[in-house]
């Protein structure tokens, strides 16, 4: 009967329906897609750009400028100084997220045009795969010799080029820098000196993509990209953000850092079990630098050490501690959970998604866990491990996370 009736259908004069209708499943198909034209690179270098010049509100700073930025590469200018036109534009830089995910394994999705870092949401040619490594999160740019540019802007949602000439000229940074093809940098954007205010960049060349690094070893390094007299400022110049626990006035110049493993993310408490052999095990020293790009060591744990450990999935998290030299957990002077320290003693959690709390008393501010767990081929979760980079700059804790591309989940 169905065979029937579209024979009919046919030789009624049907086909052309049928052809008119299957043109316009088409075109609505297309109306949803946007072509977008890339500019080949040759010869690139990767970038990712991070705003680190935090918004502070106090009644000392009401009037300062929103750190709110347009980066521009390579820009031309006219005769005042003022751009008009750039070969890379990176509009709406905001400032970062205490997270910054791996890709692809924590996309998420908004409808605000401000971007936490570039690439970011920018819809451009990105880095490969290297050694492993999915380079999605670092943009193509030109390697050589380039001049950067960062623009204040207002904060609204018009495209920089297409804001009033008035409101284009008021550059904080134009400099040069050289970049070396193939390689993989991460440029920050800092206050360098908390009194005078004074701004500028940190660019840093990254080697966790040449490094023979293991499979089952997490990898982290840290960084204090604080401004000079940070810690020692009074506390009304700084932001009060409950969130960032003991690190809201910050910490001294040179600490050292210590590792404790705990076995359940599902016991969120400092005084459950640890992992044997990692309860404050003393892993690395930081200190405070804002003028050089070196990349500090990556020191590394074991990602199936826990009791509970599979081989296939842990429930393990990570606590962070940073002392002044000559203190650690067994001669911590403070009170057990004190969020005021004199920067002598600051902590952070790493756990879950990082959106959990800790007990009120916890001294530590939350981010993210290092291991990444997520559906791979038929486990679901299945741990990964992963390289990643602990930041404290001022009185706020930054995480970046770089995981290797993994098999695609089976269903």
């Amino acid at each position: 009967m169905k065979t029937e009736k579209f024979n009919n259908l046919i030789t009624a004069g049907g086909f052309k329906q049928l052809a008119w209708l299957f043109a316009s499943f088409l075109l609505l198909l297309s109306s949803g897609c946007v072509k977008v034209e890339y500019s080949k690179i040759d010869d690139p270098a990767y970038l990712r750009v991070f705003n680190n010049l935090n918004y502070v509100q106090t009644l000392g700073s009401k009037d300062n400028k929103v750190p709110f930025f347009c980066m521009l590469i390579n820009p031309v200018v006219d005769g005042s100084g003022m751009p008009t036109s750039a070969e890379i534009v990176g509009d709406f830089l905001d400032q970062r997220d205490a997270y910054a995910p791996p890709y692809p394994s924590h996309i998420g999705t908004s409808t605000s045009v401000n971007n936490p870092e570039y690439p970011g949401k920018e819809n451009v040619l990105v880095g490969p795969v290297l050694n492993g490594f999915d380079l999605s999160s670092w943009a193509q740019v030109p390697s050589g010799r380039i001049r950067i540019m960062f623009a204040y802007r207002p904060k609204n949602t018009v495209p920089f080029f297409q804001l009033e000439n008035q409101l284009k000229k008021d550059i904080l940074i134009d400099t040069t820098l050289n970049l070396t093809n193939k390689e993989v940098y991460t440029l920050h954007l800092l206050q360098k000196d908390f009194e005078t205010k004074r701004a500028g960049i940190l660019l840093r060349e990254e080697i966790f993509q040449k490094l023979p690094l293991s499979d089952s070893l997490s990898y982290v390094n840290f960084y204090n990209m604080s401004a000079k007299g940070y810690w020692q400022a009074d506390k009304s110049l700084k932001a009060e953000d409950y969130l960032m626990a003991s690190f809201q006035s910050g910490m001294k110049d040179d600490m050292n850092v210590f590792l404790s493993l705990y076995e359940n993310q599902n016991i969120l408490s400092q005084t459950e079990a640890t992992v044997p052999g990692f309860k404050g095990k003393y892993i690395a020293n930081v200190k405070l630098n804002t003028a050089t790009g070196m990349v500090n060591p990556y020191v590394s744990f074991p990602i199936w050490a826990g009791k509970t450990a599979n081989g296939i999935t842990t429930n393990m998290w990570q606590r962070f501690d940073f002392f002044v030299p000559g203190m650690d957990i067994t001669n911590n002077p403070f009170y057990p959970n004190s969020i005021d320290n004199g920067g002598n003693w600051v902590s952070v959690n790493c756990l879950q998604n990082g959106k959990v709390k800790m007990a009120s008393n916890d001294n530590a501010a939350i981010l993210p866990n290092l291991l990444v767990n997520i559906h791979s081929g038929v486990n679901n979760p299945k741990t990964f491990a992963t390289v990643n980079t602990i930041e404290v700059v001022n009185g706020r804790v930054y995480l970046t996370t770089i995981q290797r591309k993994y098999a695609p989940p089976i269903y």
